[in-house]
């Protein structure tokens, strides 16, 4: 949680991802949506060109699509961040922070789980002008 959502603040985050929390981890795997600021330059623009590219190498990054199912899961969880820890003002970032990350650690002990409904079968029903048609 940053006071901006600058490419700089992005690629700190990366940072401190690849070389404090997973020092050792060959591949870091980042599912990620299209905001600007979550592009592998935002690691040049802010690091000199051989630590950028230590920190790159060790990314493999997923764009999730711009509509899609998996947009409902994460507002539920926007919803339930703003109806059970937002609701009153909060002077500073600092507390901002240890709120949302008390809230994190109550809501993943306590997990949900997400039950798709949707299958693959339907999907091919419901999305068959889609998929190519071959002749048998």
């Amino acid at each position: 949680m940053t006071e901006r959502r600058t490419a700089s603040d992005r690629a700190e985050e990366i940072k401190e991802l690849a070389e404090v929390r997973y020092p050792d981890a060959r591949l870091i795997r980042l599912v990620c949506d299209n905001l600007n600021t979550h592009k592998i330059g935002s690691l040049y623009e802010t690091f000199p060109p051989e630590q950028a590219r230590r920190i790159a190498k060790r990314l493999e990054i997923h764009y999730t699509p711009k509509h899609g199912s998996w947009l409902n899961i994460a507002e539920i969880e926007l919803s339930a961040l703003t109806v059970q820890c937002l609701t009153r003002r909060i002077p500073d970032i600092d507390t901002l922070r240890n709120e949302t990350k008390a809230w994190e650690r109550r809501r993943n002990e306590h997990q949900k789980i997400a039950d798709w409904q949707f299958t693959t079968e339907d999907a091919r029903i419901k999305l068959r002008r889609l998929y190519p048609k071959f002749n048998s």
